[in-house]
């Protein structure tokens, strides 16, 4: 039975060993050297091993020239990998650190981006839903993110972009108080459907929903026996009918989930 454990206790040193000179084969890499590994592992998708080798360069060579640009390349790696969590931790970290960086706008991209499909469920890349169905409070954060890129960085190249992502998250959010609004509407809820059309008007004018807005406006004062209020909100209908401008976004779902990589 000694001589058992002898082996085993063997067996573990030796493979212990092994694991030692397999680690070592990173002892001597420069920060180049990592962040040109990382660099090929992103472009052939492999965001596992690019996150690896992003985090190892800034541990060993936090001060190297490319341990900054390692911050970034690892918020969109994180991204790349379904880690919303952790590229929006990752971007945070870089704006922190970096606040007047060039780069900087890009780390902002990178979190309205994470944000959006922060939103979204487990089961979304199977079953994918509405926009308006997802997660309201990281909807509302994307929007934040972007709109502090415009306001803060206008000249950015990802200014327009983000302005675009803008229009289409804020038409979806209006979508959402719609399904809201016809939730109560299908229960008998008028005052509580007057309420979500009320809001969408206030809050989101311009966009698409206001108008379905306005439609169950009408139903809920018809059905809350308020002809005073169901004759003017006709004639809001019918004014805007006359002079109407909607925002719109040319911009697919499929775009705002896939964003370039800083070069």
């Amino acid at each position: 039975m000694r001589h058992f454990s002898l082996l085993l206790i063997a067996l573990f040193l030796t493979a212990c060993s092994e694991n030692s000179k397999i680690t070592d084969i990173f002892a001597d890499w420069t920060a180049e050297e990592f962040y040109s590994e990382a660099s090929q592992a992103l472009k052939s998708g492999e965001f596992e091993t690019a996150i690896k080798q992003l985090e190892t360069l800034e541990a060993r060579f936090p001060f190297s020239p490319y341990a900054k640009q390692a911050q970034l390349d690892v918020a969109y790696a994180y991204y790349k990998f379904d880690e919303a969590d952790s590229a929006i931790a990752a971007a945070d970290r870089f704006i922190r650190l970096n606040p007047r960086d060039p780069h900087v706008d890009y780390a902002w991209y990178l979190k309205g981006l994470s944000n959006f499909v922060r939103g979204g469920g487990i089961l979304d890349n199977w079953f994918p839903r509405d926009p308006a169905e997802h997660d309201i409070k990281s909807l509302n954060q994307s929007i934040q993110d972007f709109s502090t890129l415009v306001r803060r960085y206008p000249e950015s190249k990802y200014a327009g972009d983000s302005y675009k992502r803008l229009l289409f998250l804020r038409n979806k959010l209006a979508d959402h108080e719609i399904k809201v609004a016809n939730f109560y509407i299908k229960r008998g809820a008028w005052l509580a459907a007057a309420r979500r059309a009320q809001y969408t008007i206030e809050h989101y004018q311009q966009t698409p929903a206001s108008r379905k807005a306005l439609q169950i406006l009408e139903l809920a004062y018809n059905e809350l026996n308020l002809p005073e209020l169901v004759a003017d909100t006709r004639l809001v209908i019918q004014a805007n009918q006359q002079d109407e401008l909607i925002q719109t976004a040319e911009i697919s779902e499929t775009d705002m989930t896939s964003p370039p990589r800083l070069n």
